[in-house]
């Protein structure tokens, strides 16, 4: 189940922002994204443990039918906040749950409420999630149509034993047909996110996802460690014996196995745990994220940052749809970041990148740290010469370590 929310600052009940947010002179030229949380999920994955519901677990008061108009109150009033200035969205991202078991009409009606309020940019990348077997071929056109040019479609494994572990609901072969479809409906980027390191899989089996995917010709591909939460069933069938815990040695090796079909296939890692085709295939959205950018994070339990002030929302869908029934803001708690805050933030994020952290960001012993990390094979030399930390292959198996060391 959903964990609890942090504390911070308690928000005010219009959701204003503290003066010198909106007053930080590259607000307006800061780029600007909208990220739109959809909570509902027809089944409860073993290993999730995002802010996601199912039926059972709705209670009353949170209707998925009245979900898109509520969530579109919520983008009005982050027009409100941000006042008059024109700031044109450059990426929308409609991630869960399941954005698609909502009917296309809402996530197009959504999209035409950030584009009426704020306006799109003419090049902004429009991405929707979906799960497998939550979209045909008519609902793919739909969302066509209705502006989006990017979809991410859940993969996991091309193995239905490993499937089953993981409690998805697709089976082996339907992601692969997912991508034609998005292709016939004209899609211009299609990602495939896959899960490693589940109990039970195989390097074979690992293989045989990547394989697949490849197969399959998107022009993106994300793959993610598996992560035991607390709280899941998952993490309950581990501690009851049922299956093995994967120890970070497997992890690695398959990362390395990753990397080495990935890049045979023409893919180029651009973050650790993602590999584009091309440098149009990349995500911008997460781009922006990485490169602190600001977004406004709609939904319940979502997460926004505008001119170093991030706030989040409350989490169930029944409080954050009386919150807005009420004309308040659905905002939960916030933080101001500190200027250390946001250079520690930045150290973390742009190392992950294949363009790396400046390392005139780091405080002396970071850079003492980074040469020493040079010297063993963790960041790559020719770039820490050019005044940039660029993580190597070996680094990117180490990244967190690495991060420790450059932020002291």
């Amino acid at each position: 189940m959903p964990g609890v929310l942090p504390d911070g600052e308690p928000v005010p009940t219009d959701g204003s922002l503290p003066p010198q947010a909106l007053a930080e002179p590259d607000l307006s030229r800061t780029p600007l994204a909208f990220y739109i949380h959809v909570p509902y999920c027809a089944t409860r994955c073993g290993y999730c443990d995002f802010n996601t519901y199912t039926a059972s677990e709705l209670g009353g008061g949170a209707s998925q039918a009245t979900y898109a108009a509520t969530a579109i109150e919520e983008i009005r009033l982050a027009r409100k906040v941000l006042g008059g200035a024109d700031l044109p969205v450059q990426t929308v991202f409609f991630g869960g749950g399941t954005p698609t078991m909502l009917p296309a009409r809402d996530l197009v009606a959504l999209l035409g409420a950030v584009r009426e309020e704020f306006g799109l940019a003419p090049d902004a990348e429009v991405t929707t999630e979906a799960n497998p077997e939550s979209v045909d071929p008519a609902y793919l056109a739909e969302l066509r149509a209705g502006g989006f040019n990017r979809i991410s479609f859940g993969m996991q494994s091309a193995r239905e034993h490993v499937l089953q572990i993981l409690d998805r609901r697709h089976t082996p072969g339907r992601p692969e047909a997912c991508v034609r479809e998005a292709r016939a409906a004209g899609f211009e980027h299609v990602n495939l996110d896959l899960i490693y390191g589940t109990p039970g899989e195989s390097d074979d089996d690992w293989r045989a996802s990547l394989d697949a995917a490849i197969g399959a010709a998107p022009d993106h591909v994300s793959a993610y460690s598996l992560i035991v939460e607390d709280g899941t069933r998952l993490a309950a069938r581990v501690k009851r014996g049922e299956l093995p815990m994967i120890d970070d040695d497997v992890h690695a090796d398959r990362y390395l196995i990753a990397e080495e079909r990935l890049a045979a296939a023409g893919y180029s890692w651009y973050e650790v745990s993602n590999w584009a085709a091309s440098p149009q295939g990349r995500s911008r959205h997460n781009l922006l994220y990485w490169t602190g950018a600001n977004w406004w994070g709609v939904g319940p339990g979502a997460h926004s940052h505008v001119g170093g002030t991030r706030w989040w929302n409350v989490k169930h869908p029944s409080a954050y749809s009386q919150r807005i029934a009420a004309g308040h803001s659905p905002a939960h708690a916030r933080e101001v970041l500190e200027a250390e805050d946001r250079r520690v933030e930045r150290i973390l994020l742009e190392l992950r990148l294949d363009s790396g952290c400046d390392i005139s960001i780091l405080q002396p012993a970071g850079r003492k740290a980074a040469i020493g990390a040079a010297g063993a094979g963790l960041l790559d030399p020719r770039s820490l010469a050019e005044g940039f930390a660029v993580l190597t292959l070996k680094g990117r198996l180490l990244a967190d370590a690495v991060v420790r060391d450059l932020v002291d």
